[in-house]
């Protein structure tokens, strides 16, 4: 691995009582030790790592930043900081690695610089599929249910394949206004979809 890298550091707090401060003063450490090139820091504070990255601002701004290659390596302090989602994490991954952007993550020690980095994250993808299959399970099972209670999800011109296919993409992890996109409905549609399914699948747990 060359010495002079470009890297980015993220870091994440929950809430407003939590501070990034000591997640940075590691990762410039780690930096410091390797010879890296700190470029850029992008901190969201108090925002959930459940939170996709349209309520996440710096961490949209990173992947932004990492699509223009702006830097060559993503350092964070865990992979909880990333995000709680796999699916979130799978996407991550593949959108930085399509811009031959390298990701360390401290306390896993994982670097996807180094053979043994990639191929833990390459195990990662089984559990981004089984993942989706429950999500896609679950979002079905509470569509069933609310059919059969006699509801009706979202309106009468989104009905039957068009609503199937809406809440499918979904659990592939595709963004809403992709789906919207896709499918030709409004994202304002597709999210009473998604948000009547999930309220329909929470109520038969």
């Amino acid at each position: 691995m060359p010495k002079h890298k470009r890297i980015a550091l993220y870091a994440r707090v929950s809430t407003d009582t939590q501070t990034t401060d000591n997640q940075l003063l590691e990762l410039r450490a780690v930096a410091d030790r390797h010879g890296w090139e700190v470029v850029a820091e992008y901190v969201d504070h108090a925002v959930s790592g459940v939170k996709g990255r349209d309520k996440r601002p710096h961490f949209d701004a990173l992947l932004k930043a990492a699509n223009r290659r702006d830097f060559d390596l993503i350092a964070a302090w865990s992979v909880d900081r990333l995000g709680r989602s796999l699916l979130h994490l799978i996407d991550f991954i593949e959108a930085i690695k399509a811009k031959n952007v390298d990701l360390y993550l401290h306390q896993q020690n994982i670097d996807t610089t180094t053979p043994a980095g990639r191929a833990m994250f390459g195990m990662c993808g089984v559990f981004a599929e089984f993942e989706r299959a429950m999500i896609q399970q679950r979002i079905h099972a509470g569509l069933d249910r609310a059919r059969a209670q006699g509801k009706t999800l979202g309106r009468p011109l989104v009905a039957g394949k068009r609503e199937k296919q809406i809440l499918d993409l979904y659990a592939t992890g595709l963004g809403m206004n992709k789906i919207a996109k896709q499918v030709g409905v409004g994202s304002g549609t597709v999210q009473r979809i998604i948000r009547e399914s999930n309220a329909a699948a929470e109520g038969e747990q």
